[in-house]
């Protein structure tokens, strides 16, 4: 690896206003750290550059000393140090510090090419330490020389809550719709699972190119009923079309044709019932999804909301029958159910154009049962 220099000398990619990148990486947790999940706070993303680098053990200095003052406390932020040098791993380098601080190992230097601070040279990489400071969104806010570290927490300490980083609340661009399902027929939904039972419900991630499924009470905790009710499905179907795909089509200008998944699902409160921030299409094998339902059919529980960490702390509760219709894209979480059962029917729609991306990824879902995984994001 060649000398750090200064990122003021180097093109930086990434300005005000631009979209910060999404990737995997690994952290001494979690060897596929998801950095899509951390949007909802204001995040602080540092390349200290080499370990060589003057400027490299100030800004582990001052990353440490934020996190200990609760400034970087995953809650109205979070922080994490992209470490490029093998050395970082030597007694003395940068470690997690929880909550609030965490280190991707970016030891290929994949990360760093991907936000401009690593350009190819003859000798290696040219490296510009640079720190990133990021708005919920997960859109840049600073971009700076990490000699100017000091700066930016500053900054950092002076914003507002992340609910009000535009100047006031944005809500979240969805569509809430009451009375798509008649109350009876919502009974009848509940009536199948409860008739059968649901089987614990996994969820999607990608692991060398596959998607598979996998279990994970600390990320999901649900059980499904698989509709195998003929007349129940025609039911959905007709409802989804007639009193959904209009609104869809004026809202967001979308015309679903195609659904996948008919099930019933229940959020235990004896069990904590949840579903943590996630994306629902970020996996090949589910890269087609376009928008999410979730459609309400019971309301004998507490807890159980819906919320958009993007978009600030507003909770959403549709009535009974009533559904929320959101971009799989958004991220999203449904809140610990803390008394009684909630039960719920949550399609996806798609259009045809999504269908061939279906077929042509089919060969990367993995079919069998999902495994128990420890991972986290």
């Amino acid at each position: 690896m060649s000398a750090a220099t200064s990122t003021e000398q180097m093109a930086i990619r990434l300005l005000p206003g631009d979209p910060a990148p999404w990737f995997h990486c690994a952290t001494a947790q979690n060897p596929k750290y998801n950095f899509a999940s951390v949007g909802g706070r204001y995040v602080l993303l540092v390349f200290p550059g080499p370990a060589s680098h003057p400027a490299a053990a100030e800004a582990h200095r001052l990353m440490r000393a934020a996190q200990a003052e609760g400034v970087l406390n995953d809650g109205r932020a979070t922080g994490f140090v992209v470490s490029i040098d093998p050395q970082d791993d030597a007694e003395g380098g940068p470690r997690d510090a929880l909550p609030g601080l965490r280190v991707f190992r970016d030891r290929d230097g994949v990360v760093s090419k991907l936000y401009g601070v690593a350009l190819a040279a003859e000798r290696g990489l040219r490296y510009g330490p640079t720190a990133f400071l990021m708005d919920p969104l997960l859109r840049v806010m600073v971009s700076a020389p990490v000699e100017r570290l000091a700066e930016v927490l500053g900054l950092l300490r002076r914003l507002p809550d992340p609910a009000l980083h535009s100047g006031f609340e944005v809500p979240a661009p969805v569509l809430v719709l009451p009375r798509v399902i008649e109350p009876e027929l919502c009974k009848q939904f509940i009536a199948a699972y409860e008739a059968k039972g649901g089987d614990e419900s996994g969820f999607m991630v990608e692991r060398d190119g596959k998607t598979v499924g996998v279990y994970d009470y600390a990320t999901k905790r649900r059980r499904d009923y698989e509709i195998e009710e003929e007349p129940l499905r025609v039911a959905l179907r007709a409802r989804v079309s007639r009193r959904i795909g209009p609104e869809m089509r004026k809202a967001f200008q979308f015309n679903p044709t195609r659904i996948e998944r008919y099930i019933v699902a229940c959020y235990d409160g004896s069990e904590g019932g949840h579903f943590r921030a996630h994306r629902d299409n970020t996996t090949p094998g589910t890269a087609h999804r376009r928008f999410a339902v979730t459609i309400n059919l019971n309301d004998a529980f507490d807890g159980g909301e819906l919320w958009f960490p993007e978009f600030g702390p507003r909770r959403y509760r549709p009535p009974v029958g009533g559904a929320v219709v959101f971009s799989c894209s958004l991220l999203h979480e449904a809140t610990p159910v803390t008394r009684g059962l909630r039960y719920a029917t949550l399609p996806f729609l798609y259009d045809d154009a999504a269908a061939q991306i279906r077929q042509q990824n089919a060969h990367s879902l993995v079919t069998e049962e999902p495994k128990l995984d420890g991972a986290a994001a």
